[in-house]
């Protein structure tokens, strides 16, 4: 019968630039980014919380822009760039600035939602550098940096859930980046 062992209907060789390393994997096409960079790759800072795009956990950078991997089929990010918890500090062997502010700050409990906080930080602040405005954005003309203030921190980071409460350490982190 044709078809039966066919992968090519179901599948499609897609690659993936994570961290600065290329990848090429055999990608079932129902299949979201956070199962191939946790399951083929064995990247496992992006966390599986809710499933549903809802608290964050997952956070990563595709493109140089944050979203929920697990929202995102893999196949439709052929040729895209991801940068995941473990990419932050790049080859050497010293800290990112925010995971540094991190630990400074103890701006994490269990340290679930960690790794999906610092890449929607990081995006954050490109953004906010880009002039990106949000919901308590004032008046700001556009292309012009956001000034980042406490309220403006949180309102950015509103979409990754701590459960444990360091919402007050997480934003006294990113203000010390910020300096």
């Amino acid at each position: 019968m044709s078809g039966e062992n066919d992968d090519s209907a179901t599948c499609s060789e897609t690659t993936l630039t994570v961290n600065g390393k290329p990848h090429t994997v055999l990608v079932d096409h129902r299949r979201v980014l956070l199962d191939v960079l946790r399951e083929d790759l064995e990247l496992w800072g992006a966390r599986k919380g809710c499933d549903h795009g809802q608290c964050g956990a997952c956070t990563v950078l595709v493109d140089g822009r944050r979203v929920n991997s697990c929202l995102l089929l893999a196949v439709a990010l052929d040729g895209s760039e991801v940068r995941t918890v473990e990419g932050l500090a790049g080859d050497g062997e010293d800290l990112h600035p925010l995971q540094q502010a991190f630990l400074d700050r103890d701006a994490f409990q269990c340290g679930y939602c960690t790794p999906g906080q610092l890449c929607s930080a990081l995006g954050m602040l490109d953004e906010a550098a880009a002039g990106h405005p949000s919901r308590v954005t004032g008046e700001t003309p556009a292309g012009t940096p956001v000034p980042l203030d406490r309220d403006e921190i949180r309102e950015r980071l509103n979409g990754n859930l701590c459960r444990c409460g360091a919402y007050p350490r997480i934003v006294d982190a990113v203000e010390d980046v910020i300096r």
